[in-house]
This record gives structure tokens, sequence and C-alpha cells, in this order.
């Protein structure tokens, strides 16, 4: 008999439904706050959620987010009062099987249920034959999904990279990942994870970058309903999501001091209490911090705890610039091309030997991630089966390695000296390189900490990132 939990704090309309649910063959249990329907949760086994988006302690994303981060396996549809296609479209990419707005029509309830059953049950069917079968295929397929942005290539660099991860990654040591921006440490981080033990457990990725002082204590601990001004339902932090699995938090460079110590006492006791609640809750979570700024030189201006670092840094792992894996470079395009033909249903099949000449010259300041911008938007511009240079932006395209001379100086007292003869732009181009060019010369004074860039630019966080997307350096 299939398992449905019912959530939601309109009794008549949750009675309703578990006694027309019950009539048709299903074990139904109904709650009406989203913590007592994750009490439920955490004690049955149940094949599928109806939830309602409005509750009196939460919403329906947030619900989504926690059922889909530490019930993988249960299928969840979403109800409510209210139609809106773009907030339907929203929850199923989240995970969503459906939504289904009220009134509620028995057919039409039963027919959703029963299909998000079988389909949900069939994938995760598939799922747990593979794994029994081959374990080993089934992590592997895992890997593949994850891989997005970073490739391990021939290059020596990868090859230690690699060689790195396999060493550190059966361990439950707390990983420090450096590297500048876009070179991959989300997915070298969740390729750890995947090595691990671990890896049938949540990953929870977390920006410290975005968050503001405010909400960092939430975002990292949870709170409880009423705890403070604005708090109307209890919040899920994300170590409790991330129990028994791993947490990578992403820019840690930019928390506050007083965030840091917050975050050392958790690391330190392995426990953590929601803002507002006398719980504590015992952790076990393995830790991934990356950073694009020299903690070091923080700790030394006072930016960054010293005993914090040495929580963190019992491994650390760089990963080196695009520009140091230049044998890498065209084994990263046909990936990225794969990936946009898949996306997109082109049928690109390669590059103009132009193309390729422009890709392994170019600086790919913004490393993998803008190398995988430029390629999906050439895919998108592409109509043959090559991509040329005419689908490449400008920036890429007028791309000229500096012209170097070799002059006899005789203040030098007659030995060589390189001079560099910087390459003449056109008019019409001026004007945006020498943006990009100033976009550049500030990341790579701050490390590419966009935060401060954005600072000495005088200018604000969004616009900075609007500026980058505009040169797909992203």
């Amino acid at each position: 008999m299939k398992k449905i939990l019912i959530i939601d704090d309109e009794v008549n309309v949750a009675l309703l439904l578990s006694k027309f649910l019950t009539r048709n063959g299903f074990d139904v249990t109904t709650a009406s706050t989203g913590t007592s329907g994750m009490e439920f949760l955490k004690n049955g086994n149940f094949n599928l959620v109806l939830c309602d988006f409005r509750l009196e302690d939460t919403d329906g994303r947030e619900m989504l987010k926690n059922i889909k981060t530490q019930y993988p396996k249960t299928g969840v549809i979403i109800i409510t009062g209210y139609s809106d296609i773009k907030m339907a479209v929203e929850l199923i990419k989240m995970g969503a099987y459906d939504y289904i707005t009220k009134p509620l029509y028995p057919d039409e309830i039963l027919n959703t249920i029963t299909k998000a059953i079988e389909t949900h049950h069939a994938l995760v069917e598939d799922k747990e034959t593979e794994t029994v079968s081959n374990d080993k295929s089934s992590r592997e397929n895992k890997k593949q999904a994850f891989a997005g942005e970073f490739v391990l290539g021939t290059s020596k660099v990868s090859k230690e990279l690699q060689r790195q991860i396999e060493l550190v990654a059966p361990t439950n040591y707390s990983v420090i990942i450096m590297g500048e921006s876009g070179t991959g440490k989300e997915s070298v981080a969740k390729s750890i994870h995947l090595n691990s033990p671990r890896y049938n457990q949540p990953f929870i990725a977390m920006d410290c970058g975005s968050l503001t002082k405010e909400l960092a204590a939430s975002e990292f601990f949870g709170h409880e309903k009423g705890s403070f001004t604005g708090a109307l339902y209890t919040k899920i932090g994300h170590f409790e999501m991330a129990n028994g699995g791993t947490l990578f938090l992403d820019e840690v460079g930019n928390l506050s001091y007083e965030i840091q110590a917050a975050l050392l006492r958790t690391v330190q006791e392995r426990k953590v209490k929601r803002i507002g609640s006398t719980r504590e809750i015992s952790l076990d979570v393995r830790i991934i911090i990356a950073t694009n700024e020299n903690l070091q030189e923080s700790i030394l201006k006072g930016r960054f705890r010293e005993d914090l670092y040495h929580r963190f840094n019992e491994f650390s792992i760089y990963i080196p610039p695009l520009r140091e894996r230049s044998s890498d470079i065209l084994l990263l395009a046909d990936h990225f091309l794969k990936l946009a033909n898949h996306e997109l249903s082109r049928n690109v099949v390669s590059f103009s030997p132009e193309v390729t000449e422009c890709f392994m010259n170019y600086r790919w300041q913004g490393n993998i991630r803008e190398m995988k911008n430029v390629v999906r938007r050439a895919t998108l511009l592409t109509e043959g089966s090559e991509i040329t240079m005419k689908a490449l932006p400008l920036e890429i395209s007028n791309f000229k390695i500096p012209v170097l001379e070799y002059t006899n100086n005789g203040n030098h007292n007659g030995t060589e000296v390189i001079e560099i003869k910087e390459t003449k732009h056109d008019l019409k181009n001026a004007a945006l390189e020498a943006e990009y060019e100033t976009i550049i010369k500030v990341l790579r004074e701050v490390n590419f900490n966009k935060t401060k860039a954005a600072e000495v630019l005088n200018i604000d966080r969004k616009t900075l990132y609007n500026k980058m997307k505009a040169i797909n350096l992203k």
C-alpha cells in the first residue's frame, strides 16, 4: 500500500483528501504544519507528499527544498489556491512532480497522484537496481551528472588535481579549495563528495559572498517562527540540511567576524541550535570551503579568524587557472559543445581551425566558466555544423596576442630588452575593450573577489555581475 503524507493547515481540506485517498487504497497521514510534516517524514517511509503552498509556519518552496534534500526518494506535489504559472514552473524546476490548484477535483487529483507515484517509483527503482548491481557504476553516473563546469584533462596539473581528490575524498577531512573565480571549485567539491562514503547523502552548497550579516546566522543555523521580526515560519539552516552529508561554503572569506565566531563554535562542538530555540541538534557534516582570496593575508589583516582557518585547513587543494592547463583547452571546448548540443537540441560537430587557434591563444580570464558560456553562446548562434569566428563574442574574436619586439638599448648595457607593442584597436571596440581591461585588472588586483572589485570600481555588486555577464565573464 502506497503511503501519502498530506500537509495542509486547512483541517477540512486535509480530512476530505484523507478520506478520499484512503477509499482509493492509499495509506494516508495528515499534518497541519511544515514542522510536524517533517517530523512525520523522519519517522515514516512515504511515497508522496501533498503539500499546501501556504502553511502557517513555512511555505511550499521551503518545504520542497527540505524534502528533496533530506528525502530524495519521496515525490512532492504542491497544492495551492493561487494559480500562478511562473510559480508552477519554478516549483517543478526545484523538483516538484506537479502543481495543482484548489478547488480540488477528485478524478484530477487521483490521476495526478497515481502518475506521480508510478513515475517517481520507476525512477527510484532504476537507481536502486543500478546501485545494487553495480555501485561503482552508479557513482560514476552521478559524477558525470555533476561534471558541469569541471573536466579533468590530460595535463600534468590536471592529473595532480585528480590524485589529490582521490586521496582526500575517502576521509572526513575538512578541505579548503583555492583558485581563481570560474576554475570549478564547486565541481571539485562535488567530486570529493561523490568519491566519499557520504556520496548518497546531501551535498548542500552555500554562497557566503551573497549573504548579509543579518541573514548569515539564519541561513547557517536556521530559526524558529517568531524568533525575530520577519521570522514568519520555522526555517531549517544549511548545517541541518547537510546533516550526514557535505556542506560546501563558497567565498567564505566574505563572512563577518561575528559569524566566523559562531561558525567556529558549531564546527568545534558539532552541534547547531536554531535562532530562538533551546534545543541543540547533533551534526555529522563534512565541511568543504572555497575561496579566491588569500586567507592567510586576511588573517594578518584581522579579517579572518586564524583558529577557524586551521579548523578548515585539514587538507588544501589548489585549482590551477585555465591558462596553466593549455593542453586541456580543446578537450574542455569539446565537452562543453556536447553539453550545449544536448541542452539546445543542436548538432554542431566541431570548431573551425580559426576558432581552435583563437581558443588556444586567448587568456581565458574567466577560466572554465567563461569557456562554458562562450561555447554555449556560440552553439546557439551557429546554424551549420561548425562553429566559426562570427559566433564568438567580440572580446574573444578580436583578441590579439601582444607583439613582442627585441630592441638593443644602450641604457641597458647592450642587453636585449623585450618591449610589448600593444595592438591598435578601432574606435568601434575601444570603449568595450577599455571597460573589459579595467574590470579584469581590478579583479586580478583583488584576487577575483567580486565584492571588493565592485567597491574599487565604485559600482554595486549587481552592476558588476551584469557587466561581467555582458562580456561572458561570470
